[in-house]
């Protein structure tokens, strides 16, 4: 058993016991998501699902006209397994306006848009069913800044926000995920070819036992290097750490007085 390897049933008791006590806290009993076809979201609705029952769960699929229709036949097995509620929204009509304004968008900020017209889209919808907006982005995306701030990173929660990519798989498979589904390259279908470990330049094995690494038994770059990873990639990884902290905290605020943040209202 290596030290990524997740006590699976447990972590799902945890996960669901997550999900159900943030929305009842917040006084409400339904859940949205957005539902791509792919792994992460698909662990996130099989997890609400069984959290708050399948009915009390909405899950949106928001194709653009690019997407893979392998992604959203992929989104439907979901659907079909968990028996939650869905809708579909195609964002296309909203983001060519903005394309056609900036026809020298690339790739990157193409992406952005679409990340965040689906996010408008599902707190659109979480208004309109009393819902909270369950977030999908895993711990290897979040440490490495793999997600569109306001985007797919906005949430009102994240119950995968602790879970390596690769233990994301693990739990995927003690929950039911369909296989292929498990299988399949990661990808933000953002356009046709990409996929997740081609722009990050390593695959997730390799990323995650770096990470964990770094992170979780806090080694030095040089204790990683001597660990048996190659000082370039390890150098790349803390960088991207680094440069993406900003998408990882609340918007600094400059204070003006002395008061200590966080204990504004005494009588709260």
């Amino acid at each position: 058993m290596n030290e990524l390897t997740l006590d699976a049933p447990q972590v799902r008791k945890l996960l669901t016991g997550f999900i159900f006590s943030q929305v009842t806290r917040a006084g409400l009993r339904r859940a949205v998501l957005g539902l791509s076809g792919g792994l992460d979201s698909a662990l996130a609705c099989f997890l609400a699902a069984e959290a708050l029952g399948p009915e009390n769960v909405l899950a949106v699929r928001m194709p653009y006209r690019t997407s893979s229709p392998d992604s959203l036949a992929d989104a439907q097995k979901v659907i079909d397994a968990t028996g939650v509620r869905s809708l579909d929204v195609e964002i296309t009509p909203m983001a060519e306006p903005l394309f056609e304004r900036f026809p020298d968008m690339n790739n990157t900020r193409r992406g952005n848009v679409m990340a965040r017209l689906r996010m408008i889209v599902l707190f659109d919808q979480s208004a309109a069913n009393d819902a909270l907006v369950v977030g999908t982005g895993n711990k290897t995306e979040i440490l490495l800044g793999y997600s569109t701030l306001y985007g797919d990173a906005a949430a009102a929660f994240n119950p995968l926000g602790d879970l390596y990519k690769t233990q994301v798989r693990q739990l995927a498979a003690e929950m039911g995920v369909p296989a292929s589904i498990i299988a399949k390259p990661p990808s933000a279908d953002l356009f046709v070819g990409q996929t997740d470990e081609g722009d990050l330049g390593y695959t997730y094995e390799q990323i995650d036992r770096l990470l964990y690494l770094l992170v979780d038994r806090r080694l030095t770059p040089e204790e990683a290097v001597a660990a048996g990873f190659e000082a370039p990639m390890v150098r790349a990884i803390i960088e991207r750490i680094r440069r993406n902290q900003f998408k990882r905290t609340t918007p600094p605020i400059a204070y003006l007085k002395f008061d200590v943040p966080g204990w504004d209202f005494v009588h709260v």
